[in-house]
């Protein structure tokens, strides 16, 4: 599903990932984190495909909305779980999106 975001500007963190073949708890998790974003002030919406390479980019009103998001508790626990067990390797992106038009049929 395409997230419904507000007028720009607003922020974008993309997560690239490419995964190990540990799924120990993986699938719940990712879940969680969807769960958990979404009740954090300033979260406006995610979108998610894993294939060969996972790409997940959720959107919020602004930085300061991004930092708490990353100081989470139940985040922190899931990102270190992620670098010990289920990924190889993964780039975080911040951007501002300055501009977006869509269409719908």
């Amino acid at each position: 599903m395409i997230a419904k975001t507000p007028e720009t500007p607003y922020y974008a963190v993309i997560f690239t990932s490419v995964r190990t073949e540990v799924e120990a708890g993986y699938s719940q998790t990712a879940e969680r984190m969807v769960e958990l974003a979404a009740g954090q002030p300033g979260f406006l919406g995610v979108e998610s495909a894993r294939n060969d390479i996972g790409i997940t980019v959720s959107y919020w009103q602004d930085l300061e909305a991004i930092k708490n998001w990353k100081m989470n508790a139940e985040h922190t626990i899931a990102r270190e779980t992620g670098r010990s067990d289920w990924y190889k390797a993964f780039k975080v992106r911040i951007a501002k999106v300055e501009r977006d038009y869509d269409f719908t049929k």
